[in-house]
């Protein structure tokens, strides 16, 4: 049986990582059938991730609060997630002579650590919101981009071709 909401581990955490997963799926599946070099389960995994890091920051410290006061500042978890997931960013872009690969996956890693930080923090609505801006940005753009004059070919504008 699941235990209270308020030991962080009840029906409202568990929706929050669920959220979590399913939004950093959607991103992960659309960068998959791309075939970029960060699919699915790297962006399931991060995302997910992130918000049980969030999770933990907000519940995995009960023991240092007194008398509804912060003895330790605990929300410093999230500015760590931060930190560590600009290393694993970095590990993604390469650059070969003048063209630079894996900034846009680098960008999009480092977007599902934002979505699954702010379904950890109970904030799902603006996860979703993200989300959905990740997907006009993938597929509103590149046709946008298009229609512009003097456009030079880039993974900007969405070439399955590019290994980014």
């Amino acid at each position: 049986m699941l235990t209270s909401s308020m030991d962080g581990q009840g029906v409202k955490q568990f929706m929050e990582l669920g959220t979590a997963f399913v939004l950093s799926a959607a991103v992960g599946l659309e960068r998959e059938i791309r075939q970029k070099s960060a699919g699915l389960r790297t962006y399931t995994i991060v995302g997910t991730t992130a918000a049980l890091f969030l999770l933990i920051s907000k519940y995995g410290f009960t023991n240092v609060l007194a008398d509804g006061r912060v003895v330790l500042d605990p929300s410093r978890v999230a500015a760590q997630i931060v930190s560590g997931i600009g290393f694993i960013g970095a590990g993604l872009i390469f650059v070969r002579g003048d063209r630079v690969k894996g900034l846009t996956t680098a960008a999009t890693v480092w977007l599902v650590t934002g979505i699954g930080m702010a379904c950890g923090a109970g904030l799902p609505l603006l996860a979703l919101a993200v989300t959905c801006a990740y997907f006009i940005v993938a597929f509103v753009f590149p046709l946008l981009l298009r229609l512009l004059p003097g456009t030079p070919d880039s993974t900007e504008q969405g070439n399955v071709s590019e290994h980014d």
